[in-house]
């Protein structure tokens, strides 16, 4: 068996032969980013081999000069014999989280928990047993609770264990907590049994693919204590959904995805914990959204299927479970809701934020999107919702593109291209110097390289240009961002014709979902009182930009709005109101889903939207006077 040591931690296994560094990775306990799940097109486990014997299967994204130096993919490198193996320090994430609009948003002022909370502390006194009344402890205390219109009472097995003990400590007037099943009037669940009164808390988590954040709330007053939002850990094992699927029919690659976003979690209550200075224990309450990959890796479910013709997920209506079945680190008995979903690839978080954003109760025609890798899309208002999801892909997120990564320290998140030198000036995230381009970085690089005649409507660089910064590269045209002189890794960051491609279709298949869904009512996309834009992602993008490319349409620019994270303002709406989390429900019943994979016009849309900024130039007159004004100057 090959042994295999690790640098810098000086750590030795023994794995099989023909295993891959990664898993000899994963044995030693360590981690390398793999942001494509094991698919070897990202090139972000780059490890450097010391000595040894190893096989590259593939070395995409490597240079001959990196591999003559050593460097290879863990992922795509077998060990056929002993090797000392470096592994470089990994990606930082630095970027202050865009959590701000969440956490301001407005919760209901006439919030009034007698009516509208599920979960309720109460003090009862219970007669205490003689030797005329010898009826069980539970008996008793089911007789008293009859008088609360409580004809029907749940108790766990966790809490029945302590009931004769708690009771006696109470003296026979304990708090109780219950939790209401407004579905069956009567019927509650006994959560917790009190000596005294004591806070009551909820927790709203939504889990999305590259951010999960949290609200922690006092559901006795509708009170947002804390919030805290961190980036989902697995995204070093996909930083797109399709990648977490195949990686999670790998080995071990489901239990490893579920404890990731478990620890994420973990670290988001630490956060909120020390910030609010509220004991866990009084966290009797969780809400959750999340797409419905991440819903089943949270819930460990396979979620292959879902990326499989016909696209069907183990489970949209998610039943009720304690914390301690899902490894929360709460009260053990808090009761886990589970927002739904609507189909494979609109989930619980469109739910919420749909009802987060309003869309539900207006009568205005919104278009509601979540910018992401998956971007899903709503269109409608109170009467009538229809949805779609396209696959823009990762490359928004800095994904299959040479030089891209995710917003962290030093990523350059925003350029400038001079009409005349044709010569950049960027912004780093950080301050710090560059060391790749994250997604709103491409977005505004490609306008800027369209706006200034880098690039033509078909993406294509041109090579004739009066300056050093386009040349052909070694994965063909590409144009310069900064040089090597400038950059934290002295390599040139630049941005190549297949990345080029690659934003082209990803910014298509999102302005192609907008037709097919507004042309599947009948409508126009002038028809369109507003665009609400939700997601993280959403605050950052150059709406400008953005239309210069094709990516949004060109309607006046008042009539987008950015609105945060609006499954998370859904998700903590649901956890305050049952009214709230049953018009949620309703929302995940009502919204008709089309399938984009089955309707043709997708495709003819799609195609026609992989030019800059589309095929039909007139479907975007302020890019069209820009163009014909760089083309005259």
């Amino acid at each position: 068996m090959p042994r295999v040591t690790f640098f810098p931690e000086n750590i030795t296994v023994a794995v099989e032969e023909g295993s891959t560094i990664s898993d000899a990775v994963a044995v030693a306990g360590l981690d390398v980013s793999q942001p494509c799940g094991e698919q070897g097109r990202c090139g972000r486990c780059l490890v450097l081999v010391r000595a040894g014997s190893v096989r590259r299967r593939s070395t995409f994204r490597l240079s001959e000069r990196d591999v003559n130096a050593g460097y290879a993919l863990a992922c795509q490198t077998v060990l056929t014999g002993d090797a000392v193996i470096e592994i470089p320090p990994q990606e930082e994430i630095a970027r202050r989280l865009v959590t701000e609009k969440t956490y301001t948003a407005e919760i209901p002022l006439d919030y009034d928990p007698v009516w509208m909370q599920n979960l309720k502390q109460i003090q009862v006194t219970i007669p205490p047993p003689t030797l005329d009344d010898n009826r069980d402890d539970l008996s008793r205390l089911e007789n008293c609770l009859n008088q609360h219109q409580v004809k029907e009472l749940t108790i766990p097995l966790m809490l029945l264990r302590t009931l004769n003990q708690r009771l006696r400590e109470t003296n026979w007037k304990p708090w109780l907590v219950l939790y209401y099943d407004r579905n069956h009037p009567g019927s509650a669940v006994l959560i917790d049994i009190r000596l005294e009164q004591k806070p009551l808390c909820g927790l709203a988590i939504d889990i999305g693919t590259t951010t999960v954040s949290a609200n922690l709330m006092d559901l006795d007053n509708g009170i947002i204590l804390a919030s805290a939002a961190e980036y989902n850990a697995q995204i070093a094992r996909g930083e797109d959904i399709i990648s977490r699927i195949i990686y999670a029919t790998k080995y071990d690659g489901l239990s490893d995805l579920a404890d990731r976003v478990r620890r994420t979690i973990r670290s988001l209550l630490d956060q909120i914990i020390k910030s609010s200075k509220i004991s866990p224990e009084h966290i009797c309450r969780v809400t959750i959204a999340g797409n419905p990959t991440m819903m089943h890796l949270f819930l460990q479910l396979p979620p292959g299927s879902i990326r499989l013709e016909p696209y069907i997920p183990t489970i949209n209506h998610t039943p009720l479970y304690y914390a301690h079945e899902l490894e929360i680190p709460v009260y053990p008995l808090a009761v886990v809701d589970s927002l739904p979903g609507a189909a494979s690839y609109v989930g619980a978080d469109i739910s919420a934020g749909v009802h987060g954003s309003g869309l539900n109760t207006s009568d205005s025609l919104s278009l509601f999107i979540d910018v992401g890798t998956n971007g899903e899309i709503v269109l409608g208002n109170q009467d009538w919702l229809v949805t779609c999801a396209c696959s823009a892909g990762p490359a928004f997120e800095g994904a299959g593109v040479v030089h891209g990564m995710r917003a962290a320290r030093g990523a350059i998140e925003e350029v400038w291209i001079h009409g005349e030198t044709l010569e950049p000036t960027y912004r780093v995230i950080g301050d710090s110097t560059p060391r790749g381009i994250c997604g709103s970085g491409l977005i505004s690089l490609l306008a800027e390289m369209f706006a200034t005649g880098v690039v033509d409507r078909s993406g294509n660089i041109s090579l004739d240009l009066d300056t050093p910064r386009t040349r052909e590269g070694l994965h063909g045209p590409e144009y310069v961002v900064a040089f090597a002189e400038e950059t934290d890794d002295g390599r040139d960051i630049s941005i190549t014709k297949v990345d080029i491609d690659n934003l082209i279709r990803a910014k298509a298949a999102i302005f192609a979902g907008f037709n097919v869904l507004v042309s599947s009512v009948g409508l126009e996309l002038e028809n369109i009182d507003r665009i609400l834009i939700g997601g993280a992602f959403g605050n950052y993008i150059n709406i400008e930009k953005a239309i210069q490319i094709g990516m949004m349409p060109d309607i006046p620019r008042k009539q987008f709005h950015f609105l945060g994270n609006t499954s998370l303002m859904g998700t903590s709406l649901a956890l305050l109101s049952h009214q709230d989390r049953e018009a949620i429900s309703s929302i995940a019943d009502k919204m008709t889903y089309i399938e984009l994979s089955a309707d043709n016009s997708f495709y003819e849309q799609f195609t026609a939207a992989c030019f800059l900024p589309h095929t039909d130039i007139n479907l975007f007159p302020t890019v069209m006077e820009i163009w014909n004004r760089e083309k005259t100057e």
